[in-house]
């Protein structure tokens, strides 16, 4: 991975292949790795940059609160230090869907789409955001362990959960492996981010938006409200798969989102969704 200076931290992140870049921005409380499979399915078709969040993975801690806004900052800034010039796609799960909200306001003419994964535009309802206070107060505390049983079972599909439970160990792993102040600053940003449901009619750039047919926590119907709000929006509906489609049907939205590149550039090689 590549380690760069932005706004004051150190950002890792990984830069392959060429063409039209691919940004991932990934969920909480993971990192890049949840990308994997997306990583190997589409460097052949575009530039991938997929980092680890400011607090996550490989990058360097904040401790405090980090907000959504300056995650989203963090994102174009480290686009300058890769001397990515041109608009990129935006491709963002969960948290990741949160960051992108604040990328379309602060950093417009830099999308060329935007691909939203199991995410939420609704702000937290006063008790979610006590919830989250109360999660990295906990987790502060304790560490990350408990945080992992308790995300597990709502992150994929009883399928998942029943038959392939090297899926959720894989998410234990990475979760275990996070840095207890970077999981508080994150719960607190995501926290006290606004609603963005009334400037959903203002996004102008193609945007797809992905969810998992079993997803308990960003629901099917949530995500249809999002897409029929984004004008021209497309909605995909990942079968077999909860909130976490990257990993739990990894193909099929590596094509849901490969057709979405070729539908933006016009190649006529769309396959899948």
């Amino acid at each position: 991975m590549k380690r760069l200076a932005v706004h004051g931290t150190v950002l890792a992140t990984v830069d392959r292949g060429s063409g039209i870049p691919l940004l991932l921005v990934h969920g909480f409380p993971l990192d890049h790795t949840m990308w994997d499979a997306q990583i190997e399915a589409l460097c052949d078709r575009c530039r991938v940059i997929a980092p680890d969040l400011r607090g996550f993975g490989q990058s360097d801690v904040t401790e405090g609160t980090v907000t959504m806004e300056q995650l989203a900052d963090d994102l174009a800034g480290l686009l300058d230090a890769l001397e990515v010039g041109e608009p990129v796609v935006l491709c963002g799960l969960s948290m990741g869907g949160y960051v992108a909200w604040p990328f379309w306001r602060r950093h417009a003419a830099r999308l060329r789409g935007l691909v939203l994964c199991d995410t939420r535009a609704a702000a937290d309802t006063p008790e979610a955001a006590a919830g989250r206070r109360e999660t990295a107060e906990r987790v502060l505390r304790e560490g990350p362990a408990a945080l992992a049983e308790s995300m597990i079972p709502r992150l994929l599909a009883p399928e998942t959960l029943q038959l392939r439970p090297e899926v959720a160990e894989r998410l234990r792993r990475v979760i275990l492996a996070s840095d207890r102040q970077g999981i508080a600053a994150a719960a607190r940003g995501m926290a006290q981010r606004p609603d963005f449901t009334p400037h959903l009619a203002e996004i102008r750039c193609p945007t797809l938006v992905l969810v998992g047919a079993q997803d308990v926590i960003s629901t099917v119907a949530e995500m249809r409200g999002i897409a029929e709000r984004i004008p021209g929006a497309r909605l995909v509906c990942i079968e077999r798969a909860g909130h976490m489609a990257p990993v739990e049907r990894p193909a099929e939205l590596s094509a849901a989102i490969r057709a979405f590149l070729d539908r933006l550039t016009g190649s006529g090689t769309a396959t899948g969704s």
